[in-house]
């Protein structure tokens, strides 16, 4: 699949790293991707900044810092982590900026692989700064979420079920074909979901406008899906449903079971609205790792 020829991982040397760095290595596998692990270095006067010494000091501090930095690059996953399609690199910044900058350095064909921050019932309150910012910042898709830590062989990432979830906006033709050439590349089952958003307010008795509402809004809807699965070449189940679309995605992709949600991102148009929204919802709260297209 032309589309992972290159992953992107940064790491920090975390467990979460480590998890996501096996996830990482197989979908590469899978596609024979290169991947590039990436380790960003803190500014010197960040660092050390609180610390009361000159700059010589400092600069030796931040000297031995990157030594060691690249001593546990070199030595992270190694043996697992090895052969020619696979790079390791060190940039000092800001992480997010530096992972937007080295991924945009990139052909097109780049994904970046990230997990998200947080634990048990609380993750879904929680998105790391970083991921954030890489999120809204980066022009490639980004892969997400804490499932990634959990894989650690190809076998342990069954691709049975993918969920694509589209705001029938710009983005979502490129959403779509996403999700159909992995859906296609694994034999996987599809499903294309979409939320019209929440009814008006409960009409006065005998007032079926609202129910004429979605009735139009889901014909249309349902147009626009034939339309959009005609131009991929694919055909697939979809639903179309109404209510709050970060709700609806997430039930979907809980009865489905789903092994992989794609979504679009970065389109002011549609019921998700803007990135910040809708789609930082459902990246935090969904049962299953998500690719923001």
């Amino acid at each position: 699949m032309r589309d992972l020829a290159k992953i992107l991982l940064p790491v920090d040397f975390s467990e979460r790293s480590v998890g996501a760095a096996r996830y990482a290595k197989a979908l590469a596998a899978r596609f024979g991707s290169e991947l590039t692990l990436l380790h960003v270095l803190t500014p010197p006067q960040l660092e050390f900044g609180a610390l009361d010494i000159g700059g010589s000091m400092l600069s030796e501090l931040y000297r031995c810092r990157s030594e060691q930095a690249r001593r546990e690059l070199d030595a992270f996953l190694a043996s697992e982590l090895a052969g020619p399609n696979v790079r390791r690199i060190i940039l000092e910044g800001d992480p997010a900026s530096k992972i937007v900058e080295l991924a945009h350095a990139f052909p097109d064909q780049t994904v970046i692989i990230m997990p998200t921050h947080g634990y048990g019932p609380f993750r879904r309150f929680i998105l790391g700064s970083n991921t954030a910012k890489v999120l809204h910042d980066a022009d490639c898709p980004v892969w997400t979420g804490v499932h990634i830590e959990e894989a650690t062989t190809l076998g342990s990432i069954p691709f049975r079920s993918i969920l694509c979830a589209v705001d029938l906006g710009p983005q979502s033709s490129k959403t779509l074909c996403w999700a159909t050439r992995l859906a296609q590349e694994f034999g996987a089952r599809l499903l294309v979901v979409h939320a019209t958003g929440a009814a008006p307010d409960a009409p006065e008795p005998g007032d079926d406008s609202a129910v004429r509402w979605q009735a139009a809004l889901r014909k249309s809807a349902g147009e626009e899906l034939l339309r959009l699965q005609k131009f991929v070449g694919m055909e697939a189940e979809f639903s179309v449903e109404a209510g709050e679309p970060t709700k609806v995605i997430c039930v979907n992709a809980e009865r489905l079971r789903a092994d992989l949600l794609v979504i679009g991102r970065g389109s002011a148009a549609g019921v998700f609205g803007r990135l910040r929204t809708n789609a930082y919802a459902i990246i935090r709260e969904s049962p299953c790792p998500v690719v923001s297209v």
